[in-house]
């Protein structure tokens, strides 16, 4: 069975993470995500949504922003956004399992985490584009002193 199956199925989940988009909150390959079905019920900003995109990838990011029609949402530790119906959303993020201790994401430090991550979106779009300039750069500089 694939994950929105499991998810139809039995309500819950626990997979572990794969990808950098939603650190520092998860891990890649070290943390466990605890994802429960999404209910009937609209969802908030700050929540952490697993969705299923149209090419059939699984991805976990946070809503930024409730529209009528969907949602607009962003990993964490990326700065592209990106329009989210609602029949795409298939559960709710509710736990990382971290080191055997489970961090449930309904506490208020992880609220304000939630909050802190999103208001830091500008800060986080500065640093990531610059890093990828900076990489660009650095791989122009080193092809050219090769030749």
């Amino acid at each position: 069975m694939n994950i929105k199956e499991i998810l139809r199925e039995d309500g819950f989940i626990v997979c572990p993470n794969k990808g950098v988009s939603m650190m520092p909150l998860l891990r890649q390959d070290r943390d466990l995500m605890e994802i429960v079905r999404r209910g009937e019920e609209r969802l908030h900003k700050y929540d952490a949504v697993l969705f299923l995109r149209d090419n059939g990838d699984y991805v976990m990011h946070r809503i930024v922003k409730v529209l009528p029609e969907g949602y607009i949402i962003c990993g964490d530790n990326s700065y592209q956004m990106e329009r989210v119906r609602e029949d795409q959303i298939l559960g709710v993020l509710v736990g990382v399992v971290r080191d055997g201790r489970t961090i449930k994401t309904d506490t208020p430090s992880q609220k304000l985490y939630a909050r802190a991550i999103t208001a830091a979106y500008p800060l986080r779009v500065v640093r990531l584009r610059a890093r990828g300039a900076l990489s660009k750069a650095k791989r122009l500089v080193l092809g050219a002193a090769r030749h």
